[in-house]
C-alpha cells in the first residue's frame, strides 16, 4: 500500500494511505466542530472533502464561516436548485443571473413568469434532497458522452461551452446516482446536509435563492431590496438577448469565428448611448451644479467621470472634473481601522469641512486654490492651480462616498446629480454558472495595479478582502440613493483582460497565502478564449485599467 504524509496547520504530521479522501482525515485534527467543515485546503488549493488526497501535502480545513467555504456553500445550493428544478421540471430551462444582495436571481423558462406554486415545489424539493443527505460525487466523462447528457437535459449553454474547452475528459458533478449531472468549475460539498439554511423568493419574473451571510451562516439576513441595479440587469439582459450573446460560449463563439471586432464596437456603442442618457437627465433637470459619481473599486469612476464630461460638453456645459483624492486630511490625521492601519476607505478619511467650503465658494461664484495628495508622502499640497465656475459650468466630482449625503451636508439637494457604477455583467459562463461582478473587478484591479503601480497580484489580492469591507459599509448601503445608475462592465473585456492577468497570476508562488485565490481565478479564466487589446478602443472604460487611453489620468 503506497502511503503519503500529510502535515496539519501545528506542524505535526501524519501517514495515511495515497487516496483517502478528506473526510476520512478530519478527525486527525482534534478538537474541531466537523459540523462546519465544508472542505480542505490541500497544498494552497480548496478541494472537497470526497476528493482523495493523491501525494503528501500540507492541509488545513475550510469552515463554512470562512469567505472560501461560504463561495462553497453558495455554489452547492446552486447545484442542489438545478438538480430540484430539473427533476420537477424537465423540459424548462433553469438560468440564473446576477446577484441581489445574499442572494441570487434565476429564471424558469427565460422571459415566463413563475409562480409562487412552482417556486414552492422547487423548495420543497430541495430541502428533500438536503435532507437525505445525498452524496454529490465528480465522474470524469468523455466529451461526446458529456455533450449528449448536457443536450439531453436542455442545458444548451452548458452543452455548447464544452466545444470551446477542447478537453478530452469532461469533470462533472453527479447527484449520487441519479440522471442529474451538473459542471462547476470549483469545489462542491461532499453530501447536501450541511445546506439547511436558505431561501427561495419570488422576485420579478423569476426568484431569490437567497443564502446566509458567511459571518454568520446560521440565519439569513434581512432582505434589502435594489431595484436600480436590477432594472439595469434586465436592460442589460435584454440587450444581450437581442445581439445573440447571453455566455461565455457564445463571447468565445464570436472570437473563434473571427466576429469579435463587430461585438466591440457594438458593446461601447451601446455603452455610450447609457453615457449619453444620464447626460440628458442630468441636462433636462436644468439646475445641477455638481455631478457625484460613486461606485465599488475599479467599476470605472475616473474614465466615466471624463465621459460624463464629454457627453455634458456635447450638451452645451462646461465641465469641471475633481477627485475625491484630493481632499484625504493627511496621514497624520486619517483614521485608523480595528487593525491599526490607516483607513483610507471611511468618510472621516476626508476633509468634508474643506470640500463643503470649495464648493459653496466655486457655487457662488468665487475661486478656489485646487488641492491634490501626495500618496508617499501622506500631505495635501498646491500647485497653483485655481478653479471658477460660471454659466454653464457643471463640477463632477468622483469617488466612492458620493451618494452619502453626510459628504457634501452644505450643497442643496437639488444641485446634485448622484450616480452609482456597477461592472455588472449580463455573461453567465453557462447555464448555472455566474460572472461575479466582484471577481470582474478584482481582475480589473490586479491588471491596473500590475500597470500602473507596480503592484503583485499577490499583494492586490492580499488587500481585496479589506477593500471589499469598505465598499459593503460605505459604498453599497447608499446606491439606492442614486439619481442614475450606469453599468460600467464591457462584455468582451475578460477576454481581453485575461491576455494581462493570467501572468500576474502564475507569478503567485504556492507558498503565499493569495496563492489559492490566483488559483480559483485562473480556472475561472479558463473558460474563455483571449483577445487581443489592438480592438479596445481608445476611449474605452478598459484603457484605464490595460493603458493605452486616449483620456488623461
Amino acid at each position: 500500500m503506497n502511503t503519503i504524509k500529510i502535515t496539519f496547520p501545528d506542524g505535526t504530521s501524519r501517514d495515511i494511505a495515497a487516496r483517502t479522501r478528506g473526510i476520512d482525515i478530519l478527525g486527525y485534527f482534534g478538537n474541531i466542530d466537523q459540523s462546519k467543515v465544508i472542505a480542505l485546503n490541500v497544498n494552497g488549493e480548496v478541494v472537497s472533502l470526497s476528493r482523495p488526497i493523491k501525494v503528501s501535502a500540507k492541509v488545513d480545513i475550510v469552515t463554512v464561516d470562512t469567505k472560501a467555504g461560504a463561495e462553497i456553500y453558495r455554489r452547492s445550493l446552486c447545484f442542489v436548485l438545478a438538480a430540484a428544478a430539473n427533476k420537477l421540471y424537465p423540459n424548462s430551462r433553469l438560468l440564473v443571473g446576477h446577484s441581489l444582495g445574499y442572494g441570487y436571481y434565476y429564471t424558469l423558462d427565460g422571459d415566463t413568469p413563475i409562480s409562487t406554486y412552482e417556486i414552492y415545489e422547487i423548495e420543497k424539493e430541495m430541502r428533500a434532497i438536503i435532507k437525505q443527505n445525498r452524496p454529490i460525487m465528480t465522474k470524469h466523462l468523455f466529451y461526446e458522452e458529456a455533450c449528449e447528457i448536457f443536450e439531453k437535459l436542455g442545458m444548451t449553454e452548458t452543452r455548447k461551452q464544452l466545444e470551446y474547452r477542447c478537453k478530452p475528459r469532461v469533470l462533472v458533478n453527479k447527484l449520487d446516482d441519479s440522471d442529474f449531472a451538473d459542471i462547476y468549475f470549483a469545489p462542491l460539498v461532499a453530501s447536501t446536509g450541511i445546506l439547511k439554511v436558505f431561501e427561495l423568493k419570488a422576485y420579478g419574473e423569476g426568484f431569490l435563492l437567497r443564502f446566509p451571510e458567511h459571518k454568520n451562516p446560521g440565519k439569513l439576513t434581512e432582505f434589502k431590496d435594489q431595484p436600480k441595479i436590477f432594472e439595469i440587469y434586465k436592460t442589460y439582459k435584454e440587450w444581450g438577448k437581442r445581439v445573440g450573446v447571453t455566455s461565455a460560449a457564445s463571447l468565445n463563439e464570436l472570437i473563434v469565428k473571427g466576429k469579435i471586432n463587430d461585438f466591440i464596437d457594438i458593446t461601447e456603442t451601446f455603452q455610450l448611448q447609457n453615457y449619453a442618457k444620464v447626460a440628458d437627465q442630468i441636462a433636462a433637470r436644468g439646475n445641477v451644479k455638481v455631478v457625484l459619481i460613486a461606485g465599488p473599486s475599479s467599476s470605472g469612476k475616473t474614465t466615466s467621470a471624463k465621459k460624463i464630461a464629454l457627453h455634458l460638453q456635447a450638451l452645451g456645459y462646461n465641465p469641471h472634473v475633481l477627485s475625491l483624492d484630493s481632499y484625504y486630511v493627511g496621514r497624520d490625521k486619517n483614521p485608523k481601522d480595528e487593525n491599526g492601519n490607516y483607513d483610507y476607505e471611511c468618510l472621516e478619511a476626508l476633509d468634508i469641512p474643506l470640500l463643503n467650503k470649495n464648493l459653496v465658494d466655486l457655487f457662488d461664484g468665487k475661486t478656489i486654490d485646487v488641492p491634490n495628495y501626495n500618496f508617499d508622502t501622506g500631505t495635501r499640497f498646491y500647485t497653483g492651480e485655481t478653479m471658477t465656475m460660471r454659466k454653464n459650468d457643471i463640477l463632477i466630482l468622483e469617488g466612492i462616498h458620493g451618494l452619502n449625503e453626510k459628504l457634501t451636508p452644505q450643497v442643496k439637494p437639488e444641485f446634485k446629480f448622484k450616480i452609482y457604477l456597477s461592472a455588472l455583467t449580463q455573461l453567465n459562463l453557462d447555464d448555472h454558472n455566474r460572472i461575479p461582478t466582484s471577481d470582474n473587478r478584482l481582475i480589473r484591479r490586479i491588471v491596473r495595479d500590475a500597470n500602473f503601480r507596480d503592484k503583485s497580484a499577490a499583494a492586490t489580492i492580499s488587500m481585496w478582502d479589506s477593500v471589499q469591507k469598505g465598499e459593503r459599509l460605505h459604498i453599497f448601503p447608499f446606491q439606492n440613493n442614486a439619481d442614475a445608475v450606469l453599468n460600467t462592465a464591457l462584455d468582451y473585456e475578460l477576454p481581453v483582460l485575461k491576455v494581462y492577468v493570467e501572468p500576474a497570476l502564475r507569478a503567485v508562488k504556492p507558498n503565499e497565502p493569495e496563492y489559492t485565490e490566483a488559483c480559483r481565478l485562473l480556472r475561472f479564466l479558463t473558460q474563455f478564449n483571449a483577445i487581443s487589446s489592438d480592438y479596445v478602443p481608445k476611449q474605452s472604460i478598459i484603457r484605464e485599467f490595460i493603458g493605452g487611453s486616449s483620456f488623461k489620468y
